[in-house]
């Protein structure tokens, strides 16, 4: 490489403790959204009592509304980016009202079923859309640190990595909590400790997060326009049909495992140390995929970790009661998996917005995430409106005496099903022309992660 290109590549790096500072608000972010995710299904449904097809149909409703407003958040955080405080105006104003919601959410008060029912979808719609508020724009000023596509697989990367120490806290502390205390009183402190964690963290990456790339003014769209700018893009439209087979088949287990852990494996025990494996080996294969996307393209190596995944995880249907080691050698190959899943796609769509700039139609970040979290939680909410209810119908009952039938049922669900939407996924990007792609950021250039 010319000492020229060295020099770039040089001039193009964030400091580390920069990016330290900016990837700490993704802590407490991981921090909500496991539990939201896979504990508040059980804890509603063992603990307060409201039944598995209910709470399945209020995720979905929930998660409708919430998806429904992301591109709307999106575009007002476009509309932030220049002025004073920028896209963190949402974040500083997502924060606080998330702390609020997650107490709500898991102290809940003592109502009778239906009002319970009121209780589970308000909070679950306040905390979605602080959520929102918070990701679309934290994740939208990340996009803008830097104009360099593997410097921007580097930030994602730091992003997400912080984000794996949040699911350790997040996967270990419940149970930690709930074994000691009791589990409505282990849930309820639990987010009181979340309450410090989301404001001083967030604080610390509003202050000393590195700054933005400037950006040449363009003319201001309409909200419309602006939410729909992004499925004028052709490689956009690619990328996102790639994300909703592959997220699809991710929120499925995240919706199960739980269940699965208990009722399949019976080691209930046990689960906070199997999604700590998961995610600490999606935290140690991250470099490799770094590395991979440097040499061969970020589309191989995503395609390289989706095949990693199918081939680890397929075997999951095959345990049974006791198989504790076998499944916690799969969480550890599937999560090397989880890698790619975390570092790729969003510096992938990152490269994407590129398309818009080089058109005269400058970055709306704002618009992109907002309809990428859309997607996001859109699959989130399919898998447990679907899989839920489905599994409940098919005479699944959680902790009950279930047949050796609907253990198949669960343990299918759980593990085929996603397999079969994760190769559907690798087709779709195996024919896109994501993988025909041929830019700065796919073949003869490395990187290190620190």
């Amino acid at each position: 490489m010319s000492s020229n290109g060295m020099d770039d590549m040089a001039s193009a790096r964030v400091s580390t403790w920069r990016l330290v500072a900016y990837s700490l608000a993704a802590i407490p972010l991981a921090m909500a959204a496991l539990p939201i995710y896979v504990n508040v299904p059980k804890f509603y449904a063992d603990v307060i009592g409201v039944s598995l097809s209910a709470i399945g149909g209020l995720l979905l409703a929930a998660r409708v509304f919430d998806a429904v407003q992301d591109p709307l958040l999106g575009y007002w955080s476009d509309r932030a980016r220049d002025s004073r405080f920028g896209r963190f105006v949402w974040v500083l104003t997502g924060a606080p009202l998330l702390a609020a919601a997650m107490l709500g959410l898991f102290n809940p008060p003592t109502l009778s079923p239906n009002a319970m029912l009121w209780w589970l979808v308000s909070m679950l719609v306040v905390v979605y859309t602080a959520f929102s508020m918070l990701q679309i724009s934290y994740q939208a000023y990340g996009a803008e640190i830097s104009d360099d596509p593997i410097e921007r697989t580097r930030i994602v990367s730091f992003r997400e990595g912080f984000g794996l120490i949040g699911v350790f806290v997040a996967a270990a502390l419940p149970q930690v909590l709930t074994s000691t205390f009791g589990a409505r009183e282990g849930y309820a402190l639990f987010a009181m400790i979340f309450i410090p964690f989301v404001l001083i963290l967030v604080g610390i990456t509003v202050w000393l997060s590195p700054p933005r790339k400037t950006r040449a003014s363009v003319e201001r769209q309409g909200a419309w326009a602006n939410m729909v700018l992004p499925l004028k893009n052709k490689s956009f439209k690619w990328l996102l049909w790639v994300f909703v087979f592959n997220g699809i088949a991710a929120s499925i287990p995240a919706t199960l495992v739980l269940f699965f852990i208990e009722d399949v494996i019976k080691a209930p025990a046990q689960s906070g140390l199997f999604l700590i494996a998961y995610f600490a080996a999606g935290a140690a294969g991250m470099p490799l995929w770094i590395w991979l996307s440097a040499r061969l393209g970020k589309a191989r190596a995503w395609l390289i970790g989706m095949l990693v995944s199918i081939v680890a995880f397929v075997w999951a249907f095959m345990l049974g009661a006791g198989d504790v080691l076998a499944f916690g050698v799969i969480c550890v190959m599937s999560g090397l998996g989880l890698g790619a899943d975390l570092a790729l796609p969003p510096s992938m769509l990152a490269d994407v917005i590129d398309e818009d700039e080089s058109a005269g139609l400058g970055r709306n970040e704002g618009a992109y995430f907002g309809l990428w979290n859309l997607v996001t939680k859109m699959n989130l909410a399919l898998a447990a409106g679907i899989a839920l209810p489905v599994l409940a119908a098919l005479g699944y009952v959680p902790q009950g005496a279930n047949s050796d039938a609907s253990l198949t049922y669960l343990a299918a669900t759980y593990a085929l099903l996603p397999c079969v939407l994760k190769a559907v996924a690798a087709l779709v990007l195996v024919f896109s022309p994501l993988m025909r792609r041929r830019s700065s950021d796919h073949f003869g250039r490395a990187t290190r992660l620190i």
